[in-house]
């Protein structure tokens, strides 16, 4: 592959090495989603998750020198903040888009409050893979430059998918999420389940937030997320409650996310950044083409709030 060639793939390339990069978050984040409303809840509060799993990760890799104790005390906080929206919501007459919408404004401000002290010492970064070192090409190895955690996420969808069909808490988890009443006919009591479902969910919500804070962009501020907490929402209902298409689709938000810095990466100095919005732009495509009142949710939990 020549020079010439390589100027020629240089836009996809870059959207390649930036739809790899970006897409991370939305794969843990959105996987977590993902294992909540399969338990019939939906929980807004996952910005506030991740932004806090963010700045705990980030804390615990300056104080400790290790980013791998920053991802696990992540999700130890993801896990207590999902135990907290779990346990609210158990409560009659409540809520849970409502608590999620408030945990989500605690948990900015809190990470806010807590993190000022780390704006500015230099945390230890997560390892990547350089898969491209058989070229010699500057843009081929950075495209394939590849974070561990980007292949835990795709190993991770891939074991859910498998999981929900095939595994006894999978289907325990299916039969909270189609009908309560059904649950407790067979024994099971639906508050726990949901309760763990949130728990497992706010965790992995998290490490997309340590990804954030001890890879890419690779720091910690107030400004970190960007919505992406919300918008995994969004996604996880474009793929029909699919762990691997919300790996596809996480992907595709991620390719959207990385069209603005590629075309910059090119020398595209003019309108470039009108492609900083496509992200959102999905988000809301997306939700204008889901919420028809005339059509169920193909995929959808019975019991989730979102179909009632």
């Amino acid at each position: 592959m020549d020079e010439t060639n390589i100027g020629l793939w240089g836009v996809p390339l870059a959207i390649l090495a930036g739809a790899i990069r970006v897409s991370t978050p939305f794969i843990f984040v959105s996987l977590g989603e993902a294992i909540t409303e399969r338990s019939g809840r939906i929980n807004l509060g996952l910005e506030g998750t991740l932004v806090f799993g963010a700045m705990t990760a980030y804390a615990v890799a300056v104080l400790t020198g290790s980013p791998w104790l920053g991802v696990l005390a992540a999700m130890a906080a993801g896990a207590v903040f999902g135990l907290i929206h779990g346990f609210i919501c158990r409560f009659p007459r409540v809520n849970d888009i409502a608590i999620g919408i408030a945990m989500m404004q605690f948990g900015l401000g809190f990470a806010f409050f807590l993190g000022k002290p780390f704006i500015q010492p230099s945390a230890p970064k997560l390892p990547s893979i350089p898969l491209g070192n058989w070229s010699s090409y500057p843009q081929v190895q950075a495209a394939l430059n590849i974070n561990v955690l980007f292949f835990i996420g795709f190993a991770l969808s891939l074991f859910l998918f498998w999981a929900f069909r095939n595994t006894r808490p999978g289907l325990i988890l299916r039969v909270v999420g189609d009908s309560t009443d059904a649950a407790r006919a067979m024994g099971i009591n639906p508050d726990r389940v949901r309760l763990l479902a949130t728990a497992l969910g706010g965790s992995l919500a998290a490490v997309g937030g340590a990804y954030l804070s001890l890879y890419y962009p690779g720091s910690w501020n107030e400004g970190i997320s960007s919505g992406q907490g919300l918008m995994a929402v969004a996604l996880v209902i474009f793929a029909r409650w699919n762990p691997i298409h919300c790996f596809l689709a996480a992907l595709l938000f991620g390719g959207t996310g990385a069209l603005g810095p590629a075309l910059q990466s090119v020398g595209v100095t003019q309108g470039y950044y009108l492609f900083y919005a496509a992200p959102y732009v999905l988000t809301l495509a997306i939700l204008i083409a889901t919420s028809s009142p005339h059509r169920a949710l193909s995929g959808a939990p019975g019991a989730l709030s979102l179909t009632k």
